[in-house]
């Protein structure tokens, strides 16, 4: 590890992902408080649910590529002013058309951790990417577990708007931190225009087969993982009658994935991704089995969501290692194809999910989840990882 990456600045960079991407993630317990609100149907809710994933996808395609050209330590804090201003946006919110626009922007804006990934990796050097990784996915882990509880705790017991009101409140905490202790970049600014780069992400992907497997995995795998977070809140609902609070709680559970996630980072660099990610597939397949079997018991829904958080971290360690192993140039552009192609999954996996628990409730969603691991075994066969990482020359 370089010097420039102390354990303590590893530490930082894991929790500034996690506080960031925490934003995604606030509105899956709250869907049917929203949906009383602002009067609305519960898919017009799931719509607004995915434009956070839809605008987190864009930022990744239009704003991560810039990490290949400037400061990303300059970039990162950026990008938090906007995400706070965004957040402010939805606790201010009149109406859902409003709170749809800010929702947009929530997503379009918190794309620092997505800078951050490859920042890490970058000072860490290529034989310790994987065990860097896995700490910094730990945190980011850590973020969407934390978000879905503490969204549902504090909307069980005061007006579910001040969620954002905190969230935007941690971030200005955070952006004054990393403002002292974020590590500088020693690469400075690229003599590149912007245009130029983005010219060149169409090139990047269709010529590392390597880049293609791990977006596909990450679409499939994340949409898999949406599927279950953007209906369990309706689906705790209708079968035990309990209300956002438990939603997050259940959140909680994830606690399994942020334990594992350094062994999987240490695994993938000893063993190999691709015997991880199917691991990742395993687990999230086995996990729907329950939640379709024995979801209509509390404890089969606790087994099914731990197997699937430890499923969807496997995938992401692993698909993370892959993309920042193929390039130090191009990393910041490698993570946004990859990115993209992940929240398009979860984009689609909650809009498919939140449609078919409409129609067809529980078993509907089941369906649609087993629609994405096809895809995914499908994938993982076609397209497939690299044995073993190589060293970024």
């Amino acid at each position: 590890m370089q010097k420039e990456l102390s354990k303590s600045k590893v530490l930082l960079l894991a929790v500034a992902t996690g506080i960031v991407v925490a934003n995604l993630n606030y509105i899956q317990p709250l869907e049917p408080l929203i949906a009383t609100t602002f009067g609305v149907s519960k898919a017009a809710v799931g719509v607004v649910a995915m434009l956070t994933q839809l605008g987190y996808a864009c930022g990744l395609l239009f704003l991560v590529p810039l990490g290949d050209l400037f400061d990303r330590n300059h970039l990162i804090q950026v990008m938090l002013i906007l995400a706070i201003v965004a957040l402010l946006g939805a606790y201010w919110a009149p109406n859902l058309w409003v709170f749809g626009g800010a929702s947009l922007l929530i997503g379009i804006t918190s794309v620092a951790p997505q800078m951050i990934i490859p920042f890490a990796a970058y000072l860490a050097g290529g034989l310790r990417q994987g065990a860097v990784l896995g700490s910094v996915m730990s945190g980011l882990l850590t973020g969407i577990l934390l978000s879905r509880a503490l969204s549902g705790l504090i909307a069980g017991i005061t007006a579910w708007q001040n969620v954002y009101l905190l969230a935007a409140g941690m971030l200005i905490v955070l952006l004054a931190v990393l403002h002292w202790r974020l590590p500088q970049d020693p690469r400075g600014h690229v003599a590149q225009s912007y245009r130029a780069v983005l010219a060149t992400l169409p090139r990047l992907l269709s010529g590392q087969k390597h880049l293609q497997g791990a977006a596909i995995n990450g679409f499939a795998l994340f949409g898999v993982s949406n599927v279950l977070w953007s209906t369990l809140a309706f689906y705790l609902a209708a079968q035990f009658h309990l209300g956002s609070t438990a939603a997050g709680a259940m959140g909680l559970l994830g606690i399994t994935g942020i334990l594992f996630a350094p062994v999987i980072g240490r695994m993938v660099d000893a063993r190999s991704p691709r015997l991880t990610i199917g691991l990742g597939i395993g687990f999230s397949t086995l996990a729907f089995l329950v939640f379709w079997l024995l979801g209509q018991a509390v404890w089969g829904l606790i087994v099914g969501i731990v197997l699937l958080d430890l499923g969807t971290q496997f995938g992401q360690v692993s698909n993370q290692a892959i993309v920042q192993s193929l390039s130090r140039e191009s990393s910041s552009r490698n993570n946004s194809l990859f990115m993209f192609c992940y929240f398009m999954g979860g984009a689609c996996g909650t809009f498919a999910a939140t449609w078919a628990w409409g129609s067809w409730g529980w078993n509907g969603v089941c369906g649609v989840a087993v629609g994405f691991l096809i895809v995914a075994v499908v994938g993982h066969w076609l397209w497939p990882e690299p044995k073993q990482l190589q060293s970024q020359p």
